[in-house]
């Protein structure tokens, strides 16, 4: 039998990431519900799908599989929700970077239509889970709030709200006074925005750590501290080899790794920009101070390019992240940014104690799209959510699933693409900081 090794050296990059970003000062990890008890994968096994990544798109497919009688293993590089999974904000906002009438330009009306219709269902998927599965994480929809700094981004939001409204949304625009004090935030920051209450937040690695759970019960093999070094093809099968030297086979793999790719896929590393995202969290406000912010426990991001967003947490801790330092680092002086965005947004918690801070990462594409890809047939890759994540991996995640077991290339709500290279890609640490320098000047005018 002839093996067809696509990565013949075991190299460090998965462990180099796994020790990237502390978590030590995580408000998610400190509030965590316990992790499922998870084995090591320390014998080889065989499968109907394997599915390599942890996070939610990676879970989310092996849930939809199980439940309808796949038999299929998720190997893990740490455990459920290392990743972006654990560490973003927990805010569960439908569509994507583009409004409807861009994807119909981008795409054309036959296929911007399915995908503006997966975009919006994007939070169902979340919160329907939720319920399906009674996981406990906090889930709260009460919308999402956008906020315009400038005239020109308030004729954007105005513009994207009139857009999702003509398709039946449940949103409403709102002006200046009204979304200063939906937030509880300084007069005059937003000259107005909009409201789409479709969205909502999770506490994200509790959400992450339940799909895991469901995954089990539906009958899934989740393995933790398995990551994967190696694929290899094996007859009509392949085969995943991890570092502990174990393997599984199946037909059909999944790779579900997204910022936290290596060299497990040839380019597929290098066809994303791994950016940092950072967010700092108070403990539980004051009562007066909570009666006065994001009483309804909206989310919220601002129009810039280089946008802060933020929300309250189930105990009333306010959280807001944004973009953090490269490479991420932990120390007080690198969330100083996030700090000073704190306290412009919210003057009333100038000096707050901030116990809380974090980072991790997040992949981002060259045309701000989720993409697709089948290398090889049994392969099947999808990655890029560009900081739409939550409920984007979420569905992604479903509709593979869905993909596979149906042999069903229109459950995909995406084209299928080539894996494209970024160009010059060792030098996407520039890329980033010129680009931050840029957006900065166009956030100011």
């Amino acid at each position: 039998m002839q093996n067809l090794t696509l990565n013949p050296a075991i190299t460090s990059s998965t462990t180099s990431q796994l020790v990237e970003h502390d978590t030590r000062h995580s408000l998610w990890l400190a509030t965590a519900n316990a992790t499922p008890a998870l084995p090591v994968l320390d014998a080889s096994r065989r499968a109907d799908v394997i599915v390599v990544g942890g996070g939610y798109l990676g879970l989310a497919c092996a849930l939809q599989l199980a439940s309808h009688g796949v038999d299929v293993t998720v190997l893990e590089a740490a455990t459920p929700g290392f990743g972006a999974s654990g560490r973003n904000g927990g805010q569960v906002i439908p569509g994507l970077k583009y409004d409807p009438a861009e994807l119909t330009s981008l795409f054309g009306p036959a296929q911007a239509e399915n995908i503006i219709a997966f975009a919006s269902a994007t939070a169902d998927a979340v919160f329907d889970t939720v319920a399906r599965y009674n996981i406990q994480c906090d889930a709260i929809r009460q919308g999402w709030i956008q906020g315009a700094h400038n005239d020109s981004m308030l004729r954007t939001t105005e513009q994207r709200a009139r857009q999702w409204i003509a398709r039946g949304a449940n949103a409403q625009l709102l002006d200046g006074p009204a979304i200063t004090q939906m937030i509880g935030c300084a007069p005059g920051l937003y000259r107005g925005g909009w409201i789409d209450r479709r969205a909502g937040s999770v506490h994200p690695l509790n959400y992450a750590l339940g799909l895991a759970s469901a995954a089990i019960e539906q009958g899934a093999h989740v393995f933790q501290q398995s990551a994967a070094t190696r694929i290899e093809r094996d007859g009509r099968d392949w085969r995943v080899i991890t570092q502990q030297g174990a393997s599984v086979s199946a037909p059909q793999i999944v790779l579900a790794t997204n910022a936290y790719t290596d060299e497990l896929w040839p380019r597929l590393r290098t066809s994303i920009v791994p950016a940092v995202s950072s967010q700092v969290a108070t403990d539980p406000l004051p009562t007066q101070l909570r009666s006065l912010i994001l009483q309804e426990q909206q989310v919220v991001s601002d129009a810039r390019r280089l946008l802060h967003y933020y929300r309250v947490d189930a105990a009333g801790r306010l959280i807001i992240g944004g973009r953090g330092n490269q490479p991420s680092r932990q120390g007080v002086q690198d969330y100083q940014h996030i700090r000073r965005a704190l306290e412009a947004t919210f003057p009333q918690l100038t000096g707050v104690s901030l116990p809380y801070r974090w980072s991790g990462r997040l992949a981002m594409t060259r045309d701000s799209m989720p993409h697709l890809h089948q290398p090889a047939p049994g392969i099947t890759i999808a990655l890029g959510c560009n900081g739409r994540g939550v409920g984007l991996t979420t569905a992604i995640g479903q509709a593979i699933a869905d993909h596979l077991r149906l042999d069903n290339g229109a459950a995909l709500p995406f084209s299928v693409t080539p894996i494209r290279p970024i160009p010059l890609h060792k030098l996407h640490r520039l890329y980033i900081a010129v680009a931050v320098q840029y957006f900065k000047i166009r956030d100011l005018f």
